[in-house]
């Protein structure tokens, strides 16, 4: 059994209120970590994309976990790899890592000075290439910031991922994707793309309401949230969490 935490959205600002519904939702996941496999953060790190936003980042995302982080549209990547990843690029942020016998691709659907998400040809040759070159037995998770369906979300869906459909085509040549984990939507929510489970975190500086939730969009009275993917014998199961703070 492997086990995911995941969670998206934290948007870092200075204000002891993102703050503290940041760290409610790491010391619940730190607290269960021996249950845990790894911890992935699927984006919107900063909220101005502010190198004070990433330094106030890097002082509070601790975790005994091994941590596995996105670029989100909120990002801005070179104070975000630097920061937060060791080496400064103007280009996508792109890495692979494996946890055990787990390998995640975590990849940039950022588009730099804009708010919907595109995976481009660099990206795209990068994951075909690193597919390729993986035991076929291997499973594989895929994570990006922006969800490439839409959710019924009218906002959201606005500004989602585009281009999918040039996705499809390496999905299918590589059935060890178990599934896609993203976020900036700022709701839980799972789905299918390209037949595989699409898992999309709930937000913790706030949540997003559903039309027939209100007219405001943001909702900051709902809780943070986690989302925890269990992968076991083939499947996955994913349970959600509300973190009171």
């Amino acid at each position: 059994m492997f086990v995911v935490a995941h969670i998206s959205d934290l948007h870092f600002n200075g204000t002891r209120f993102n703050r503290s519904r940041i760290q409610s939702t790491l010391s619940y996941i730190n607290a269960r970590a021996a249950g845990i496999d790894a911890l992935l953060v699927t984006g919107d790190i900063a909220d101005e994309g502010m190198p004070s936003e990433y330094r106030e980042a890097f002082g509070v995302l601790q975790s005994p976990l091994p941590m596995l982080i996105t670029a989100g549209n909120h990002d801005v990547r070179e104070p975000f790899s630097a920061t937060l990843l060791g080496a400064e690029t103007s280009g996508p942020i792109n890495h692979a890592r494996r946890v055990g016998d787990v390998l995640f691709l975590m990849c940039d659907s950022s588009i730099p000075g804009r708010n919907d998400g595109y995976i481009d040809d660099e990206t795209l040759t990068w994951m075909s290439a690193r597919l390729e070159a993986e035991d076929p037995q291997t499973p594989v998770f895929i994570a990006f910031h922006h969800p490439p369906v839409e959710l019924h979300m009218p906002f959201m869906d606005s500004i989602r991922q585009t281009g999918e459909e040039r996705l499809v085509p390496l999905v299918e040549r590589h059935p060890n994707i178990v599934a896609f984990l993203c976020g900036h939507a700022h709701t839980p929510a799972v789905t299918r793309f390209a037949d595989r489970p699409l898992c999309v975190a709930p937000g913790v500086a706030s949540t997003l309401n559903l039309p027939f939730e209100g007219n405001e969009v943001v909702n900051r009275g709902q809780p943070p949230g986690i989302a925890f993917h269990i992968y076991d014998k083939g499947r996955l199961v994913t349970h959600y969490r509300s973190v009171m703070f």
